[in-house]
């Protein structure tokens, strides 16, 4: 925004950087497995926040926690079992588009994320790159 005031040059305003709206689906599994886990721990009103961090062998990794509430950028999704998930303002752009699913066998159990912006990953499962975006890759642990 530019305006002119008396007896001065243009005044330039810096223009706010664009929020990133992160559209994230989680299933049905995934949306019951974290409802069941923010019960057992005393949260039942809480959140789940995911995040992407840099890190991991392959450059990002993805992390979850409780959230007791939402901070003043964050993002809120609410899924139909009425489970919100939490993602801040840095980690939106890397998993926006992404699906959280919850999976159960005799071999693993936990969390994925369908990240369509990954364009590299790790067999760990947890770790990404994305275009533009390489990180810093670690060894594989």
């Amino acid at each position: 925004m530019t305006s002119l005031l008396s007896g001065m040059g243009q005044t330039i305003s810096k223009k706010p950087e664009p929020i990133i709206t992160a559209v994230v689906t989680v299933t049905e599994r995934a949306a019951a497995k974290a409802k069941t886990i923010l019960e057992s721990k005393g949260h039942p009103d809480g959140m789940l926040r995911v995040f992407v961090v840099g890190g991991g062998c392959s450059g990002y990794q993805y992390g979850m926690s409780i959230a007791p509430a939402a901070e003043a950028e964050d993002q809120v999704i609410e899924t139909d079992a009425g489970v919100r998930v939490v993602i801040d303002r840095e980690s939106a752009p890397m998993i926006s588009g992404a699906e959280i699913d919850y999976h159960e066998d005799l071999m693993k159990s936990g969390f994925t994320i369908y990240n369509p912006n990954a364009t590299s990953s790790c067999a760990c499962g947890s770790s990404f790159q994305t275009a533009g975006n390489p990180g810093t890759p670690r060894a594989c642990s």
